[in-house]
């Protein structure tokens, strides 16, 4: 009855949280209608390569000692342990400069915070993984324990992760109005509309991001419940 009691609590958080932060499907679509917008994406074509523009921003941010690498794929980060930025394939979105600005702000966070960061969150990873099998294999002697230390690091390591991309999500539209200001193809009316755009895209892109983070933590709370009630 706890671990029911335990699931649809947070069952109902979520859907709190959902209305709170007004995350709806229609956003999201709003959200890639714009990335891709062709007349968007035809003024940024005026500015560089993806790869000059984190060079400059990285310079303008005195931190230029940084490996930066195009992969394909979807997503770009900043990798802690190598020092690097990995900036995906994103030549054909207008948002690659606040993309890029975002990364290049996670390399100037405070490294300590990255890196506790970096392996707090495979240490999270590794005991859900734990928990779960040892339920399973039902050689858990304290589920409810476990759950709670579960919930715990879910918290912390929710309040860490979201520090970290809400700070860099927040700064770096104003990071790429910098670059573009400085870099000079763009005229004003032109930067104004990305900036606008820029704008729109993270005012439902912070709060999704926040609810993308906890809603993750809290699935695991709810598929540990679940296993405990199955196994137990």
């Amino acid at each position: 009855m706890d671990y029911i009691f335990i699931i649809i609590t947070s069952v109902m958080f979520l859907i709190i949280l959902k209305f709170a932060w007004n995350i709806k499907l229609s956003n999201i679509k709003k959200i890639k209608e714009i990335g891709y917008n062709k007349k968007l994406n035809e003024i940024t074509n005026k500015l560089p390569e993806n790869k000059e523009i984190c060079k400059v921003i990285l310079k303008n941010l005195n931190n230029e000692d940084i490996e930066i690498r195009e992969i394909d794929g979807k997503s770009s980060f900043y990798f802690v342990l190598s020092n690097s930025i990995l900036i995906a394939n994103i030549k054909d979105t207008f948002t690659r400069v606040q993309t890029i600005s975002h990364e290049c702000l996670h390399s100037i966070q405070n490294r300590r915070t990255l890196l506790f960061n970096f392996f707090f969150s495979n240490a999270y990873l590794i005991y859900f993984f734990i928990v779960c099998v040892i339920t399973i294999i039902k050689f858990n002697f304290f589920p409810m324990l476990y759950l709670f230390v579960l919930t715990i690091l879910s918290f912390i390591y929710y309040a860490i992760r979201s520090t970290l991309e809400v700070e860099a999500m927040t700064k770096a539209k104003f990071l790429a109005k910098d670059y573009m200001e400085k870099q000079g193809s763009l005229n004003e009316k032109e930067q104004k509309e990305i900036i606008e755009n820029y704008e729109i895209i993270n005012e439902i892109g912070i709060p999704l991001t926040n609810f993308k983070i906890l809603s993750n933590c809290i699935l695991k709370i709810i598929i540990y419940s679940a296993i405990c009630i199955l196994f137990i």
